[in-house]
């Protein structure tokens, strides 16, 4: 044998060694699965001991309470069934005690209430778009399969422009609602800037 073929001979053997021996110290490196079983099921079982449910009672003294939360619960009109539009704003129209009405209060409301309106606005725009890049992607197929699936797609963009489009309606009542109520309780016009 030549020098070349005992070195590739030589190369071939070291390529097949490691080739048996590195899986090997891969696995004998790695934790048995029956002990990983082991360690998962010790954990659950001191976590199966921790069931205790917190409530505000478990609080230290004078710490402040959370609210309580009113509407959330599924099939109530705050919770934004289907067909109807959401409304995240419904904890703001709680009512608060009259002495509790200060300016921050009124802020807090009104500047909620905008923010809702100017997020549906841009979500608006944004369909407009979708439905807008639609159509012209709809005009440019010749495929039959494929036109049906952007008109169907073309169809619930124009859907829910239609529901943010009642959502934004309604934001603006909620709006103009809030600053009568202002106006009626002699509450200062810059505190609903």
């Amino acid at each position: 044998m030549t020098k070349l073929n005992v070195h590739r001979a030589g190369v071939a053997l070291l390529a097949l060694l490691i080739g048996w021996v590195a899986p090997a110290a891969a696995l004998a490196q790695k934790p048995p699965l029956g002990d990983l079983a082991k360690k998962e099921q010790e954990r659950r079982k001191v976590l199966k001991g921790s069931d205790k449910v917190l409530t505000s009672k478990d609080l230290p003294p004078g710490t402040p309470r959370p609210a309580p939360v009113q509407g959330g619960q599924p099939g109530s009109p705050a919770a934004g069934q289907a067909g109807e539009p959401a409304r995240p704003e419904a904890a703001a129209e709680t009512k608060a005690p009259e002495d509790e009405k200060d300016e921050d209060w009124w802020r807090e409301r009104i500047t909620r209430a905008r923010e809702s309106l100017r997020r549906s606005e841009s979500f608006l725009e944004a369909l407009q778009t979708r439905v807008n890049v639609l159509t012209a992607d709809f005009a440019s197929r010749d495929d039959p399969v494929q036109r049906a699936r952007i008109g169907e797609d073309r169809q619930k963009a124009l859907a829910e422009m239609e529901r943010v489009a009642a959502e934004i309606v309604m934001f603006k009542k909620q709006i103009g609602d809030i600053e009568e109520e202002a106006r009626k309780a002699g509450v200062p016009p810059g505190w609903l800037r």
